[in-house]
């Protein structure tokens, strides 16, 4: 029996009850990775690490000492979360020369002491800067959907939503800056959560753009993520209850979120939309002219990610580093330099009043649904000829996500179906800051739904 493929859940069941060996799960896994034809999906991999936990996890099982639903299930990590003993590189070779860390990140401490065996670190677009997920230094992790090519992944969480998507880990951890979660999940056809900025502890996470940076799981379903949550908080279990989807208040946003969109994505959003309102959801189409005015900011004052990311390396790209790194991610990162102090100063103070904004325009209890992307994952060869091309593309990958990141929402990516090339279409649901628990109770009831 392989275990490869199976969720998080269903590998629990056949741990707790014995017919799965810790031991032989993590061996199975750290082989297959080893033997998968993309190498690209893994920067590391950390198998001492990875089978002295399970043999714990083992004798914990044997001897009736579990440590809950995870104890014993393997997880990837990102390469922005340090791990005990090895240097944290984000992606960039830059970094190798930095010293190992001395500690895990607070959140790789938390799933350990859930008992989730921790197997490597995934690959990712170089210093999390790209919805895309092409890395010129590890390589670039293939979409493992695509039947007609090498298709992109998403970024910045390239290998860890390819190695969900492929079945070698059932859960692997990501950061979401401005979609880094979301739109690989939605690309490879697997769920994602990016959590309420601040849900979680960032300590021992490489950062992008503090004021936007955010932490979740990419994983099979939504009740993974549920589990995955409360392990990360700490939580013996998790106390999120199944809400009803009769009579819930869904609002699908009709500024910015659709423009542009592929006829494949817009078929298979609104089919999800009829079955929710079929599920006796009750759905409501509105505008929202501030999504907009983000944008009209952005123009005007330029993108706080830049400004953020700008301060973080500027010392970087003044002295030999830049040579080593991703030219484009040079390039976007100098854009940052851009960016006056009051400017940055307005931006945060109108992001403040734009949330408190977009709390009063909708109900208490209100989701908002749409498309994770107006897209399907594209072909990865014309976007790494073509700088232009790659930077539109980077631009609209990123548009409909990072509505919910400069807002603080928390969101869902769950596959609702395919598009052109019967490559997958996400759907999103989002909450307001905060809404956690009601978007992953809402999640949970509307999964099945969603994906028909």
């Amino acid at each position: 029996m392989t275990a490869l493929g199976k969720s998080a859940a269903q590998l629990s069941v056949l741990l707790q009850s014995g017919a799965l060996d810790p031991r032989a799960l993590a061996e199975e896994t750290l082989d297959a990775i080893g033997r998968h034809p993309d190498q690209a999906i893994f920067i590391s991999l950390t198998p001492e690490r990875a089978l002295a936990e399970a043999e714990a996890a083992a004798k914990r099982l044997r001897e009736g000492r579990s440590l809950g639903f995870l104890d014993g299930v393997p997880i990837a990590w990102k390469d922005l979360f340090d791990l005990e003993s090895l240097v944290t590189t984000a992606g960039s070779t830059v970094l190798a020369k930095n010293a190992p860390a001395s500690a895990d990140a607070a959140v790789v401490s938390a799933l350990k002491a859930a008992g989730m065996v921790s197997v490597g670190r995934t690959n990712m677009s170089e210093f999390a800067f790209s919805g895309i997920g092409i890395n010129p230094h590890y390589g670039t992790p293939q979409n493992p959907v695509s039947k007609d090519g090498a298709r992109i992944p998403g970024g910045s969480s390239a290998g860890a939503g390819v190695a969900v998507a492929t079945g070698l880990v059932p859960v692997a951890m990501g950061t979401d800056t401005g979609g880094s979660i979301r739109i690989p999940a939605a690309f490879n056809g697997i769920v994602g959560y990016k959590a309420t900025r601040g849900r979680y502890c960032m300590h021992g996470v490489f950062p992008l753009a503090k004021s936007l940076d955010a932490l979740g799981p990419l994983c099979r379903t939504v009740q993974d993520a549920i589990w995955v949550d409360a392990a990360m908080r700490g939580q013996a279990a998790p106390a999120i209850a199944r809400k009803t989807l009769s009579g819930l208040s869904l609002v699908v946003p009709e500024t910015v979120f659709f423009d542009g969109i592929e006829d494949g994505v817009a078929v298979a959003f609104e089919a999800t939309v009829r079955r929710l309102e079929k599920a006796g959801a009750k759905i409501r189409r509105q505008a929202f002219p501030i999504f907009a005015e983000i944008f009209d900011l952005i123009a005007a004052k330029g993108p706080l990610v830049t400004a953020e990311a700008f301060a973080l390396h500027r010392q970087r790209l003044a002295d030999d580093d830049a040579a080593g790194m991703d030219p484009r991610v040079v390039a976007r990162t100098r854009l940052g330099e851009k960016t006056a102090m009051a400017d940055y100063i307005d931006i945060l103070d109108t992001r403040e009043r734009m949330i408190a904004a977009m709390a009063a325009s909708v109900a208490q209890g209100d989701i908002l649904v749409a498309p994770t992307l107006p897209h399907v994952a594209p072909l990865t060869a014309p976007l790494i000829a073509d700088d232009e091309l790659f930077f539109k593309m980077n631009g609209k990958t990123l548009r409909n996500t990072q509505i919910g990141n400069f807002l603080d929402w928390c969101g869902v990516s769950i596959p609702c179906g395919t598009g052109d090339a019967a490559m997958p279409v996400g759907c999103l649901l989002s909450g307001l800051p905060h809404t956690d628990e009601h978007l992953l109770s809402v999640a949970l009831a509307a999964e099945e739904v969603i994906r028909g």
